[in-house]
């Protein structure tokens, strides 16, 4: 098979596996037109599961920016016990069915658990509730920002933060000078597939949600809801708007790393 023939088998592959399911989903969604499109998306039901989805998924990005930076600069930086285990359980989230993940939650936070229970008493809900939705989100989504950061963080020498040490420099102060130019872009780059990936989770959310309408249903699974029953059209409108915040996303993190792509191949 020569050059044309594995062009060719790519693209088939491709149309075949996203091209393909993509336009029958703009297809159902534009079904009854641009004014049909637009009340499906503006339904209040669908809209504040919009609202609700996009909310939490900012949420945990942020988070996730911060701590997944801080849990990256400490396995890069710093020798400890347990380090392995704790580097290798950083990517459990990937092997983990998210089904699971919404029962662990369960399991730990729900009124039958001790965890659940104590807090339940104190007035604060997290399975079933908003913070819920942020806790699996946040455990879905743990290791993007880890591993964007952490092999740039090994780049940076760590002489540069003992010179900055040594003329008197805090670490906030050499933090922000030194470190967070040179994570930049890979922060970001990390916070928005964080985001992304929020966007669409679903395995997770149905379990510790509620899935109230206008409370806890998310737009992944007010889709599913609508597929249920019967309703594709709305079921594709909504999946357009979450399909054109990830694909935008996905065109933004393309984008900044060819920059850095780039700018490594300018500087070696």
């Amino acid at each position: 098979m020569g050059k044309i023939g594995l062009r060719g088998a790519a693209i088939i592959y491709l149309a075949f596996m996203i091209a393909l399911p993509l336009s029958a989903i703009v297809k159902n969604g534009f079904a009854g037109g641009l004014r049909v499109f637009w009340n499906d998306v503006l339904n209040p039901v669908a809209f504040a599961a919009l609202k609700l989805t996009v909310i939490s998924s900012v949420i945990v990005s942020l988070i996730n920016a911060l701590m997944g930076t801080l849990t990256a600069y400490v396995i890069v930086r710093y020798q400890f016990a347990g380090k392995r285990v704790l580097n290798s359980l950083i990517d459990m989230p990937f092997a983990i069915p998210t089904l699971v993940t919404g029962v662990m939650l369960v399991a730990l936070y729900g009124p039958q658990g001790t965890l659940g229970a104590w807090l339940m008493a104190h007035g604060i809900q997290i399975i079933f509730a908003k913070p819920g939705i942020v806790l699996a989100l946040l455990l879905v989504t743990y290791p993007f920002v880890i591993r964007a950061v952490q092999p740039v963080l090994m780049e940076i020498e760590a002489s540069q933060e003992e010179a900055a040490y040594t003329l008197g420099a805090s670490k906030w102060t050499t933090f922000a000078r030194i470190i967070l130019p040179n994570i930049t872009r890979a922060l970001v780059t990390g916070s928005l597939l964080t985001f992304a990936r929020s966007l669409g989770e679903f395995g997770s959310i149905v379990v510790v949600a509620g899935n109230i309408p206008g409370r806890t249903l998310t737009a992944p699974v007010f889709i599913y809801g609508q597929i249920e029953s019967q309703n594709q059209r709305s079921a594709s409108a909504i999946s357009i708007v979450l399909l054109a915040l990830s694909f935008a996303l996905i065109l933004l993190v393309e984008w900044i790393q060819s920059r850095q792509r780039s700018e490594q191949h300018v500087a070696a």
